[in-house]
């Protein structure tokens, strides 16, 4: 009897998710997340960039501007994401100050729209989109950033709490 009760599921404990799942997850929900605002915005008129411009450079067709095209786009940021998520955790995750991420939303913002612009025909460059698009898109990436930059931190903190207040506990109890 004692054995079935051992085995109940409820009675299980969930294995913790690793710090690279973390990660990961984070990256993927930031990216879907703010490119599904980002899509509101467009909506909104509020920027002339529609998150399906990403499709544009590799797909054929008039289905990328259509429902099919808005949700694929949206998964493909989040993969994105993940990218920028794990650039991030790789080298800024040490650092529990807000701003770099607002720092690390920037250099994205950079990077896409003075870097990758070529890539992309549809979008005008920086000085030809409206202060409207620029200030939204700024603001899109600085969040992203900030999301993305503020949790990863926080776990990289966590964990290393974690792992001093273990190593504590194990020398105390020798």
């Amino acid at each position: 009897m004692m054995s079935d009760k051992k085995k109940l599921e409820q009675n299980q404990r969930e294995e913790p998710m690793g710090f690279m799942t973390k990660v990961i997850v984070t990256g993927f929900v930031g990216g879907v997340l703010w490119s599904l605002i980002g899509y509101f915005a467009y909506m909104f008129s509020f920027t002339e960039i529609s998150p399906n411009v990403v499709l544009q450079p590799w797909a054929l067709g008039d289905w990328k501007k259509g429902w099919l095209g808005h949700i694929i786009s949206v998964i493909l940021l989040g993969l994105f994401g993940i990218g920028a998520a794990l650039i991030y955790a790789a080298i800024l995750k040490k650092f529990q100050q807000f701003w770099i991420g607002i720092v690390y939303g920037i250099a994205l913002w950079g990077l896409v729209f003075f870097l990758l612009n070529p890539m992309f025909p549809s979008i005008k460059t920086v000085g030809e989109l409206t202060l409207d698009t620029n200030v939204t898109n700024v603001c899109l990436y600085i969040l992203f950033g900030v999301f993305v930059g503020y949790s990863i931190s926080f776990e990289h903190n966590e964990m290393q709490h974690q792992n001093q207040h273990s190593k504590q506990q194990s020398q105390s109890s020798k």
